[in-house]
């Protein structure tokens, strides 16, 4: 368990340089944080906007290259969406969860329930291009802790987030898709209350909680602030991965 922490602070370098295909990441990281509050220090979460991962991964494809299948032609009829964008949400999904004109929720094979397989067209560098999930993000964040500590010396959290929907609650939250370095969930079962109540069920996703924090300063339009350090948090280091926030189709009581 992490020992309680009483203050954070959050901060977003505004010097980020546009992420293209084969950039280093770890080392863009370590220039950009280099100068700011004081250089990153060992315990400092980086908390990344998935754009930059899946850019630096040569994620992204443009529309004019995708020959739309029959499936998808269907889809885009009966969603009114486009079916370059309807083929590219099928191949990163396992399953096609809900749809309506104007709207496709599908499950992504990293097990994500999101809009469009969390396909997006705004930011992408480029018009006409669609910027798709890291493959694995949570071997990305790995890739980019390790990356860091052969540049620093340092041991540094990192956390890919998205901005996701969220079942029976209107607006988007950043939510975390790639964790590596702390934990992405916290199990508080038989810790007691005040009270000296035993928790029985209270599991905390500290890595949502992180990402939504973070997710304040980058914003969602033009501010150009996708990385954002958190220092002060007194998290108990381990591996971690944000799949363990993914709930299984067993315990899906809405499936």
């Amino acid at each position: 368990m992490p020992v309680e922490t009483r203050h954070l602070t959050l901060y977003a370098p505004d010097t980020f340089p546009e992420i293209k295909p084969q950039d280093p990441l770890p080392q863009i990281l370590a220039r950009s944080f280099a100068n700011a509050e004081g250089g990153l220090q060992g315990g400092d979460i980086l908390v990344l906007a998935q754009k930059i991962v899946s850019k630096s991964e040569g994620r992204q494809i443009e529309l004019s290259s995708i020959c739309p299948s029959s499936k998808a032609l269907d889809l885009a009829r009966e969603t009114g969406k486009d079916a370059r964008l309807v083929e590219l949400i099928l191949r990163e999904s396992t399953e096609i969860v809900r749809k309506r004109p104007g709207l496709i929720i599908a499950r992504h094979r990293n097990g994500y329930v999101t809009a469009n397989a969390a396909i997006d067209l705004s930011n992408a560098g480029a018009r006409n291009t669609a910027v798709l999930l890291p493959s694995d993000p949570d071997a990305s964040a790995k890739s980019i802790t390790e990356g860091l500590k052969k540049i620093t010396g340092l041991f540094i959290a990192i956390i890919i987030i998205d901005s996701m929907g969220r079942a029976w609650r209107n607006g988007t939250i950043g939510t975390a898709i790639g964790c590596y370095g702390i934990p992405a969930l916290l199990n508080c079962r038989g810790q007691f209350d005040r009270d000296g109540f035993e928790l029985q069920t209270s599991e905390i996703a500290i890595a949502d909680e992180i990402a939504s924090a973070a997710s304040l300063l980058m914003g969602q339009g033009n501010e150009g602030l996708p990385a954002v350090m958190v220092r002060g948090l007194r998290w108990a280091t381990g591996e971690g991965a944000a799949a363990e926030l993914v709930r299984s189709r067993k315990q899906d009581l809405f499936n």
